[in-house]
């Protein structure tokens, strides 16, 4: 399958990660404005909710900023995490296309979103951002009231390296005992980092991520290639993924990233844990933010909208009608 011309053009401007002589802000700067005009010709701007206000995490080492988007002043609605994208070096809850994905799916699907502006490697490497984020998900449940929401009704969610910190903190809290999850949304995942399941995909170069890039991010990230064996930084590699929370896995098919998202798929499957999976046709792995060009995107979003209704309506129902 050849790909449409929407993707190929949004591919074709694509800027590349910058110049490794650069300081590392200044790169960042640089993509992140890239990003921001990628989205300006590519992506479908969404309007203001109902209420937008940035609040301080409070965590052991110092604050954290979040992002909080409610639909409504209503009370006692879901609540759900998001993790943004970035190779783990890159991204923040400022990028246009984070902004339009949060407010999109705060209206949508009826809930409270709060993005996470976790710190970055290579300032901070593994694990401190999977610790920022588990952090984030506990401030977000108890204070869940004060912002409108149910702490009894909760999912985490993320795009790319966000899905990797999702599917992290999704096994830290159940190995810590909570926070409950009602479920975890996986888009794009990169979930090995020694990067062995992504060299296996069989797909090529030229579709917006490589393997070569995949190994600058994760060089950036982890403290040393030991690192890539955790379970906290490979969710693919954990020992155990029984009692997990229900995932939503979200794959392009024109992405060498789409198998760890299948194989961990597999494994959430054979230990029972609900699973639904949906590798998008035509897709590369920057393809969900094509939402004011290609309907496909459009489409994946709508998706994650369903998913987020259906699996905070489950957990709300179990909640009411304990068996």
């Amino acid at each position: 399958m050849s790909l449409d011309e929407a993707v190929r053009r949004f591919l074709d401007t694509k800027p590349d990660s910058g110049s490794p002589r650069l300081p590392i802000g200044e790169r960042r700067s640089i993509i992140n404005q890239g990003s921001d005009r990628l989205f300006g010709m590519f992506g479908e701007p969404v309007a203001a909710v109902y209420a937008e206000d940035d609040v301080e995490v409070t965590r052991a080492g110092g604050p954290l900023r979040a992002r909080v988007y409610r639909p409504s002043d209503a009370t006692g609605l879901p609540l759900h995490v998001f993790l943004h994208g970035g190779g783990f070096w890159l991204g923040s809850v400022d990028e246009r296309v984070n902004e339009a994905m949060c407010r999109q799916r705060c209206r949508d699907a009826g809930c409270v979103v709060v993005a996470v502006e976790y710190r970055l490697a290579p300032e901070h490497p593994f694990p401190a951002p999977v610790e920022d984020c588990y952090a984030a998900l506990r401030w977000a449940v108890e204070h869940a009231r004060e912002i409108g929401a149910d702490p009894a009704v909760v999912s985490i969610g993320g795009v790319s390296a966000g899905a990797n910190l999702a599917a992290a903190v999704a096994l830290l809290a159940r190995d810590r005992g909570g926070p409950a999850l009602c479920l975890q949304v996986l888009e794009v995942p990169p979930l090995d980092l020694t990067l062995d399941t992504m060299r296996a995909s069989g797909v090529g170069g030229g579709y917006g991520i490589t393997v070569d890039e995949m190994r600058l991010c994760a060089d950036l990230y982890l403290r040393s290639p030991a690192d890539a064996r955790d379970p906290l930084a490979s969710p693919l590699l954990a020992g155990e993924v029984a009692g997990l929370p229900p995932a939503r896995i979200q794959c392009a098919q024109f992405d060498p990233l789409r198998l760890d998202g299948e194989r961990y798929a597999q494994r959430l499957r054979a230990a029972e844990v609900p699973v639904a999976l949906h590798v998008y046709p035509g897709a590369v792995h920057g393809a969900l933010a094509l939402t004011g060009t290609w309907p496909p995107a459009r489409t994946w979003h709508r998706d994650v909208v369903a998913s987020l209704r259906e699996g905070h309506t489950n957990r709300a129902t179990h909640v009411a009608h304990p068996q």
